[in-house]
């Protein structure tokens, strides 16, 4: 009989059985989770569900939102793409603090560069440094 956890490539998986047991959930439910779009489990070769940290993660969530706070699954649906987006935001205003930070550090220094805004993935705007540095004095 094969065990209910696994390893591939470094990661921990769980089988299904285990999961819905740890959950007290039944199995249905989980592809039922599946089917809606809420979780998508790796697969072994012989395409057994196999769940990782990441999915525990999002599976726990989910449950939290149905069972204690009453949430349906569309909802559940629209408040997981919500955390995603902010996710996807949080980290775009990260990279823009690390380019502000950086070029804090490069006037310090006595190094200017020309700046320009582009489109990125997503359609935010972030900042880009174009040419050389040199001074403005150099135009």
């Amino acid at each position: 009989m094969a065990s209910k956890n696994s390893r591939v490539r470094g990661r921990k998986y769980v089988m299904i059985s285990a999961v819905a047991e740890r959950f007290e959930i039944h199995p249905q439910t989980l592809r039922l989770y599946e089917r809606e779009g809420l979780l998508t489990p790796a697969r072994s070769a012989g395409n057994t569900r196999l769940y990782d940290e990441e999915a525990l993660r999002r599976l726990e969530t989910i449950l939290i939102l149905t069972r204690d706070l009453g949430v349906n699954l569309a909802g559940v649906e629209v408040i997981l793409n919500l955390r995603e987006q902010l996710e996807q935001m949080q980290g775009e205003v990260d990279r823009l603090v690390r380019v502000v930070k950086d070029e804090i550090q490069d006037r310090r220094a006595g190094i200017r560069r020309d700046h320009a805004l582009v489109r990125v993935e997503g359609g935010a705007l972030a900042p880009t440094r174009q040419g050389s540095a040199r001074s403005r004095s150099d135009d």
